[in-house]
C-alpha cells in the first residue's frame, strides 16, 4: 500500500499564548482550538500529521512559579519543566484536536509522546549560553544568583538581568521509531514539544539530561527528517518571511531556494530571535532530503498549501 504524504506542523508557542494576553488556561485552550484548523485542513488533504509546538511563554511562567515557591518546595530543573510542559500542552492540543475532529466527523486517534532529543555535550552553546529564560532580576541580585545558585546572568536589552542557559543544536530524536510506527498506523502524533527534552549519551551509553532548551523549529526539522516527512510547515505570527522586515523597504518573499535562504540569513535579514531559526530549520530539513518547507501564519495555511500565501523554501 502506498504511504500517505507525511507532514510535520510546527506550532509557535505564541499561537497558544499570544503577546498581550494573560495566558490563563481558558485562553490557552481557546487559542489551541483555533490553531487546530490548520491540522484539520491537512487531514482533509490526505496527510499523515505530526505536530510540534513551542513553549516559550509557558516555560517563562513555569520558571516564575519555581522562583516564587523555592522556599516552600524543591526547585525543578529545566529538563523536568520542559517535560512537564510537553505533557500538559500535549494534553491540551490532543484534546482540542479530538473535539474538533469529533464535531467534523473525522475518526482519527491522537497520541502525545514525551520526546527526548539528542544534543552534543560539547556543543559550543553549553560553554557559552545565550538563551534568556525566566524572570527579570535587579542588578543587585545578580552576585547571589551567580555565587549561590550557579546561574549565568546577562542583561536583557536594558530591561533587567536574566538567567541564560545553553540552547544546543538538536541532532536526533530518541523515540523516532516509535513516532514513525504510530504515524504508519494512521495516528496523529504530538512530539518534540518546546524542542523536546535535551539529553546526551554519556560514556556508559546512558542518556543524561542537560539543563538547556532546544529551539522548537530546529527540533522540528530534525523530527521531520527522522520520520521521513515530505513537508515541514512552520506556523508563525506573519504570513510570509520578508527581507528588510518592518522597514519601508520590506520585501515579502513567495519562494526561496536553499542557497538564497542561506545568503539572506548570512546577510542578517532573519534575526536570531525571530525568523532566523525558522529559516535555518528550513535549510536543514531540505539539505537532509526534505522536499519543501512552508512558513506562514495559522490563518493562511489553506492558501499557503494552494500556493497563494506563505513563503515556500525549495531545493536549489
Amino acid at each position: 500500500m502506498k504511504r500517505k504524504k507525511r507532514v510535520v506542523v510546527a506550532l509557535g508557542g505564541n499561537a497558544i499564548t499570544p503577546a498581550g494576553e494573560e495566558g490563563n488556561i481558558t485562553q490557552q485552550f481557546l487559542n489551541t482550538r483555533k490553531s487546530m484548523v490548520s491540522v484539520i485542513n491537512l487531514l482533509k488533504r490526505g496527510y499523515d500529521v505530526v505536530i510540534t509546538h513551542g513553549n516559550g511563554p509557558q516555560v517563562g511562567n513555569a520558571l516564575i512559579r519555581v522562583e516564587e515557591s523555592r522556599h516552600l518546595v524543591p526547585e525543578l530543573p529545566l529538563g523536568i519543566i520542559v517535560g512537564d510542559l510537553e505533557g500538559g500542552m500535549g494534553y491540551m492540543i490532543e484534546q482540542c484536536l479530538q473535539n474538533v475532529m469529533h464535531d467534523m466527523g473525522i475518526n482519527r486517534q491522537v497520541a502525545t509522546i514525551l520526546t527526548q532529543v539528542l544534543v552534543d555535550p560539547d556543543d559550543p552553546s553549553i560553554k557559552n549560553p545565550t538563551k534568556f529564560v525566566g524572570p527579570f532580576f535587579h542588578e543587585e541580585d545578580v552576585p547571589e544568583l551567580i555565587n549561590h545558585r550557579g546561574w549565568i546572568m546577562k542583561e536583557d536589552k536594558g530591561r533587567g538581568f536574566r538567567r541564560v542557559v545553553p540552547s544546543p543544536a538538536p541532532i536526533g530524536i530518541v523515540p523516532k521509531d516509535i513516532i514513525s510506527h504510530l504515524v504508519d498506523s494512521g495516528i496523529i502524533v504530538i512530539a518534540a514539544g518546546g524542542g523536546g527534552i535535551p539529553v546526551y549519551i554519556d560514556h556508559r551509553g546512558w542518556l543524561e539530561g542537560v539543563d538547556a532548551v532546544i529551539d522548537k523549529d530546529l527540533a522540528s526539522a530534525v523530527l521531520a527528517r527522522d520520520v521521513n516527512a515530505d513537508r515541514l510547515l512552520i506556523l508563525t505570527g506573519v504570513e510570509k518571511a520578508a527581507l528588510n522586515y518592518n522597514t519601508p523597504e520590506q520585501i515579502d518573499l513567495d519562494t526561496m531556494t536553499v542557497k538564497q535562504a542561506q545568503r539572506y540569513l548570512t546577510e542578517g535579514h532573519f534575526p536570531a530571535g525571530s525568523m532566523g531559526p525558522k529559516i535555518q530549520a528550513a535549510i536543514n530539513f531540505i539539505s537532509d532530503g526534505g522536499s519543501e518547507v512552508i512558513i506562514t501564519s495559522t490563518e493562511k495555511i489553506t492558501d499557503a498549501l494552494d500556493g497563494k500565501a506563505g513563503t515556500k523554501i525549495l531545493p536549489d
